[in-house]
């Protein structure tokens, strides 16, 4: 999720810049760059590496001019140097930008711009919406217009920040599916991916909407509709936050505000991956022995990817944790072996461990993974990103769901491939992932009644939470939430365990968490429900179903949502419970005791 900052004043830009984009840090990045512009033209200077060490390398403080753009990379296209980091420019030098997104249809634009004769430095996105303005600018001498039909014809999400040398009082900045917000100065305007940039010099902004562009000069601002170029009328807001809260996007909590994120975190992982996951799932297609590989969250995600390999593609694979795989698995691994390894950070020890063990044995390794240029993208032969942005709070929330997505799109082109489901079938479930993100914003507006449910769960010693089928990953992956940040034990569990020992642990009142989409073990779940009910527990169901509400003390209502699709929107209430239920039992729900964001080591 990258950072963006441009301002045009009278101070000296890089200065500016350069503290603006240190503000942005919490976003994540790994590669920064700066362009200022004078009299001279353009001075662009950009790297791999850590804001410090570049201003000390490369010099950003001293860079000349009063205006300038500045970003901080996340990479989604290209892997993290010197050459990928933004800013980009077209074949003159003359214009130049940064960008925060996915361009899904930048091949093609790519393909076709080569043809005229265009130049390519990088192997990014971005690169291209530089050259197709510049394209756009032969046909005509207003740089406005040549941005805007330039920018009508991309297909994704984009925050651009764009200057011209021709218009050298002007900076551009425009918002589609991804932040960006004017601060108003006096004498100086600024704009940026988040408020932190620019707070220090003013509290007054103007936010952008989807579909929206700005136009800053020193003393001016006006905003225009993309498509139409009309003016747009938009208010100034005070904001009234302090630094620490606007990092936080207002928000108490960074898990909060990641777990708000995920509406369009899911769209980023479903459009970063439409243009490979075929031929992803080509490949993956040559496999029948298959083995899914990870730790923590990430397992959870591959115990979905279990039941929808299974459902969809009529495949079997076996799950492990990474810890184990290399001890037990060893001598059953070879060439005819896919391992399918998930990781958020691309540095799970274990999960790298194992990795490096199927790599040894000549096995083929696809890893989905979160971080570009990490090291599992560079054990494995294939890699499938979930584009969802840098995640600071330690309890996965949008990572996790985003990896949901992923798997789903990959069973979903592989039944297609493999014709083990019917293509109208598949169409219809690919149709509804794509209106995940709209029934996980539903399923959000329920955050206040969750956090008065979490009010009387504040005194729970344990708490269970059961599941059938598909619906028990989502179960364990609540459990985990509510432990690794509230500190009240839970156990997540098939819900027909209960009577194998656990239904000894229930009595009066004790929460029993039952994650019930209708599908076809709801029925058998209802019956678990009501033994557990029998011996005195408080139920408490996540759920589309009518039949839960005479079973259940409480329900949680969830849109109705195809049952492959339910771990979904069902997990996001579960991570508001616990989140809240830390918050009220005075912990720090971003940094729980005793852990690590990533486990780097055995």
């Amino acid at each position: 999720m990258c950072g963006i900052i441009g301002y045009i004043g009278e101070r000296p830009a890089c200065e500016i810049i350069v503290k603006g984009l240190k503000r942005l840090e919490y976003r994540g990045y790994d590669s920064v760059g700066i362009v200022t512009m004078d009299e001279d033209g353009l001075h662009i200077r950009k790297g791999a590496g850590r804001i410090d060490e570049l201003v000390e390398r490369l010099k950003f403080l001293e860079m000349p001019g009063k205006k300038g753009i500045g970003q901080t990379r996340w990479a989604t296209h290209g892997v993290p140097n010197d050459i990928n980091a933004h800013p980009h420019t077209d074949c003159t030098g003359r214009i130049a930008l940064v960008h925060n997104g996915i361009i899904e249809n930048y091949e093609s634009l790519r393909e076709e711009l080569r043809k005229k004769g265009h130049r390519f430095k990088s192997d990014t996105d971005t690169e291209v919406i530089a050259h197709l303005i510049e394209e756009e600018l032969k046909g005509t001498e207003d740089f406005e217009t040549a941005l805007r039909k330039a920018l009508l014809r991309l297909k994704g999400s984009f925050a651009l920040g764009v200057v011209y040398t021709g218009e050298p009082d002007r900076l551009y900045f425009v918002r589609n599916e991804s932040p960006m917000v004017l601060g108003i100065g006096s004498g100086e305007n600024f704009a940026a991916s988040d408020v932190p940039a620019f707070l220090e010099y003013t509290n007054r902004v103007v936010f952008l909407d989807d579909g929206e562009y700005a136009v800053i000069t020193r003393d001016s601002w006006i905003v225009k509709d993309l498509k139409t170029g009309r003016i747009v009328e938009k208010s100034v807001q005070t904001i009234d936050w302090s630094l620490e809260m606007a990092e936080k996007s207002g928000y108490p909590h960074f898990m909060l505000k990641e777990i708000y994120e995920q509406p369009k975190a899911i769209k980023d992982a479903i459009h970063g991956n439409a243009g490979i996951i075929t031929e992803i799932a080509r490949e993956v297609a040559k496999y029948e022995k298959i083995y899914f590989v990870a730790m923590g969250t990430s397992y959870h995600a591959t115990l979905v990817g279990k039941y929808l390999f299974q459902r969809l593609v009529k495949r079997v694979p076996v799950v492990e944790e990474a810890s184990e795989f290399r001890y037990e698995f060893e001598d059953l691994i070879d060439e005819n072996t896919l391992i399918i390894a998930i990781t958020q950070s691309g540095e799970t020890a274990d999960t790298l461990a194992a990795m490096k063990l199927a790599k040894k044995k000549g096995a083929k390794v696809l890893a989905i993974v979160n971080v570009v240029g990490s090291m599992a993208t560079r054990i494995a032969d294939l890699t499938l990103y979930t584009h969802a942005g840098p995640e600071i709070g330690v309890a996965a929330t949008k990572t996790y769901t985003t990896q949901l997505v992923v798997l789903t799109l990959l069973a979903i082109e592989l039944a297609r491939i493999l014709h083990s489901e019917d293509e109208e079938s598949l169409n219809q479930l690919e149709q509804e992932l794509m209106e995940t993100p709209e029934i996980v914003s539903k399923v959000l507006e329920l955050n206040e009644a969750i956090e008065e449910l979490a009010k009387t769960l504040k005194e729970s010693r344990d708490v269970f939470y059961i599941g059938r089928g598909i619906g028990v990953p989502t179960a364990l992956e609540g459990a985990l939430k509510l432990k690794e940040i509230s500190y009240i034990h839970a156990e997540g569990l098939s819900a027909g365990e209960l009577k194998h020992g656990p239904l000894a642990l229930l009595e009066e009142g004790v929460p029993v968490i039952a994650v019930a989409p209708p599908g076809k073990t709801l029925d058998k779940l209802m019956g678990n429900i009501e033994e557990a009910k029998a011996r005195g527990a408080r139920i408490i169901a996540v759920s589309s179903s009518e039949e839960l509400k005479r079973v259940a003390d409480t329900v949680i209502a969830i849109p109705p949502v195809h049952e492959l699709l339910s771990p979904i929107p069902y997990v996001v209430p579960l991570q508001l419970m616990a989140y809240h239920l830390a918050v009220l039992r005075g912990n720090d729900p971003d940094k729980p005791r005793n852990l690590a964001k990533s486990v780097t080591v055995e």
